[in-house]
C-alpha cells in the first residue's frame, strides 16, 4: 500500500506544482462552505468547443479526439478539454458529450468555434435571451486568441502600436461581459488566453520573418493585462486562470510535466488537414494524447488541456464563491 501512495503522488507532483504555482497570484482566498455548482455553463472560442455533428451526444473538439474500440466513433470522455475536467470534478453532464444519455443536462456550451470577444457578448446574449445566471451556477469564459490574430495578420512591420491598442480594447471588452456575468449573479472561472508567441504557428512564422513570436507574445500580454486589470477580481465573484503562465510554464520545462515535445503539432496535417478533424490515428509517429503540449499549430493537445483543466478545478474549489 505504502509503495502504491508513492507512486500516485509521484504522477501528481507535476501537475500539483504547476497548479499551485499558478494559483498563487490569482487572489482569492479558501472557501468556507464547498462550492457546488449545479450547471456549467460555457462562453468563449474553439477552445471551449465539443461540437456534436452527428447528435449522438459524441461530440467533436478543436484538439486529439480520442477514438472507440472500432476507430472510427469518436469517444468523448477520452483526452477531456479543459471545460471537462472541471464538469468531470462536479459530476455534470454537458450536452455535447452525453454518451450515457443523461436525461436533460442542465449544462450548456454556448462556445463557437472561430469567435471573438465581440461574439461572446451575444453568446451571453443568447443566453439572457432564455434564461438568468444563479448564484449556483459555475461559468466558464476563454476568449481573445481569434482577436489577436486577426490584428496579427494586419502587421506591416511598422503598426505594432495600433494592434497593440486594438487587442487592448479586446481584453477591456471581455473583462466587462466577465463582470457581466458576475454582476447578473454567476461564479465566473476567466482565463487569459495562452501565449501565442510560444505556438508551433509562432515558431513558423519567425523562421521567416524575425521578431514575429515576439509580436503575438506582445499582442497576447496586451490583451491579457487589460483583461485582469478591468475585471471585477475580488476574490468572490471571480475565479481567474493563467493560461498565459501555464504555457509558459510548460515550455520552460517540458519534462517536468512529461511532456517531450512543445513546439510543433503532433497532428499530422497531412492526415487532419484541421484540427477538429484530428484523431489519435492521425498524429506524427511519436506522438500521443500526453506528449505533445499543441494539437495543431494554435490549439491546445489533450496534454495543455489537462493542465489548464487542473488549474480550473483547483481554483473552483477554493475560490470563496
Amino acid at each position: 500500500m505504502k509503495l502504491l501512495v508513492n507512486v500516485i503522488h509521484a504522477a501528481l507532483l507535476a501537475g500539483g506544482v504547476l497548479v499551485t504555482t499558478l494559483l498563487a497570484s490569482c487572489g482569492g482566498g479558501q472557501q468556507v462552505q464547498a462550492f457546488a455548482p449545479g450547471r456549467l455553463l460555457v462562453f468563449g472560442d474553439e477552445t471551449s468547443v465539443i461540437e456534436d455533428v452527428n447528435n449522438d451526444a459524441e461530440g467533436r473538439k478543436y484538439t486529439v479526439n480520442a477514438l472507440k474500440t472500432d476507430n472510427v466513433t469518436l469517444d468523448c470522455t477520452s483526452n477531456p478539454i479543459w471545460i471537462q475536467h472541471l464538469s468531470l470534478s462536479f459530476s455534470l453532464v454537458l450536452p455535447q458529450c452525453n454518451p450515457t444519455a443523461v436525461a436533460d443536462p442542465a449544462s450548456r456550451i454556448y462556445a463557437h468555434a472561430g469567435d471573438k470577444v465581440a461574439d461572446v457578448a451575444a453568446q451571453i446574449d443568447s443566453h439572457l435571451q432564455v434564461d438568468t445566471f444563479l448564484d449556483t451556477d459555475l461559468v466558464t469564459v476563454l476568449a481573445g486568441a481569434n482577436d489577436i490574430l486577426e490584428q496579427y495578420v494586419l502587421y506591416d512591420g511598422s503598426n505594432a502600436d495600433p494592434l497593440k491598442a486594438a487587442v487592448q480594447a479586446a481584453g477591456t471588452a471581455l473583462a466587462a461581459q466577465v463582470n457581466r456575468i458576475a454582476l447578473a449573479g454567476g461564479k465566473v472561472l476567466v482565463s487569459t488566453v495562452p501565449d501565442l508567441g510560444l505556438s508551433p504557428f509562432a515558431i513558423a512564422e519567425d523562421s521567416t520573418n524575425a521578431g514575429r513570436s515576439a509580436l503575438l507574445t506582445a499582442l497576447t500580454a496586451a490583451f491579457n493585462e487589460r483583461l485582469r486589470a478591468n475585471i471585477k477580481n475580488n476574490g468572490h465573484l471571480i475565479g481567474l486562470l493563467l493560461a498565459d503562465e501555464t504555457v509558459q510554464a510548460l515550455v520552460k520545462s517540458p519534462s517536468v510535466y512529461g511532456l517531450i515535445n512543445v513546439t510543433t503539432a503532433e497532428c499530422d496535417p497531412a492526415l487532419a488537414p484541421s484540427v477538429e478533424l484530428c484523431t489519435t490515428l492521425t498524429l506524427v509517429t511519436d506522438g500521443t494524447a500526453t506528449n505533445y503540449l499543441w494539437a495543431d499549430d494554435r490549439h491546445l493537445s489533450p496534454a495543455g488541456h489537462k493542465f489548464l483543466g487542473q488549474a480550473a478545478v483547483s481554483r473552483a474549489t477554493r475560490n470563496p464563491f
